[in-house]
């Protein structure tokens, strides 16, 4: 009788667990490389796929993203963003320190030592994000197109005050505009407040499409939806965007997303 109390005890502490880590709050890590050349690109792509990726899966981070922006874009060739999930900001510390480990036994010296006046990159900038509260869990999606087909779209909005850029994350999450994203078949990866990057107050969401058509397609319904209307014509949310940055993006070959 003692064990079943156990045992049913047991059920449930797991059962509350597993529920919790359902509606849990994730956090996300952008790290943005900027770069100066083609050769710079190819050093940074190596590292990633070779080194990177392998300290974090090592370190419990399952999925990693990498994309770099479309050849029509404006900033083709000179950025590739990595997308790191995590459970808690604790994560962060837990990386990096699997990075040097991983660092240790790597053979990418191009740029693990590379020359002070040969260097890998331009700068490396890392955005700190929560998720938000409409969803606080990533979504992986799956396509059946190629990955050089599929768009990754990552959107930073920024607001002219911090009170501005409140109202437009209560916009996305109470207002309904993460909902019509949902309801529209946009495929969103995330949409979280930046707690720390260049650009505060800011938020980030990254959208997902099989191809270009589809992301035309979809813009096109959401500009034209009826919802959508009804929210940017609500006085309340008037003037919470002071500058939008766009980036459409291919997923890597090597990209776990």
């Amino acid at each position: 009788m003692k064990s079943n109390r156990i045992l049913s005890t047991a059920i449930i502490i797991i059962a509350l667990f597993s529920f919790s880590q359902l509606f849990a709050v994730n956090y996300y890590q952008i790290k943005v490389y900027n770069l100066d050349n083609p050769g710079q690109e190819e050093r940074v792509d190596n590292y990633l796929k070779s080194t990177f990726l392998k300290a974090a899966h090592e370190a419990g981070i399952e999925n990693v993203g990498v994309f770099k922006p479309i050849e029509t874009d404006p900033d083709y060739g000179k950025k590739i963003f990595v997308l790191i999930p995590l459970k808690d900001l604790n994560d962060i510390v837990k990386l990096e320190d699997q990075i040097i480990r991983t660092e240790l036994n790597s053979d990418d010296s191009d740029y693990i030592n590379a020359a002070h006046d040969n260097p890998p990159f331009q700068r490396v900038e890392t955005i700190i994000l929560k998720a938000f509260s409409e969803m606080p869990n990533y979504h992986k999606p799956a396509f059946d197109t190629p990955k050089e087909e599929q768009i990754f779209q990552i959107r930073s909005y920024e607001g002219a005050t911090e009170k501005l850029y409140r109202k437009k994350v209560e916009m996305f999450n109470e207002g309904g505009e993460v909902a019509l994203f949902n309801d529209l078949g946009f495929n969103a990866v995330f949409f979280g407040e930046v707690l720390a990057g260049a650009n505060m107050p800011n938020l980030i969401y990254m959208t997902s499409f099989k191809d270009i058509d589809s992301n035309k397609k979809l813009w096109e319904a959401f500009g034209s939806h009826p919802k959508w209307e009804e929210l940017k014509n609500n006085k309340a949310y008037a003037n919470t965007v002071s500058h939008i940055d766009n980036w459409l993006c291919h997923p890597t070959a090597y990209s776990d997303f």
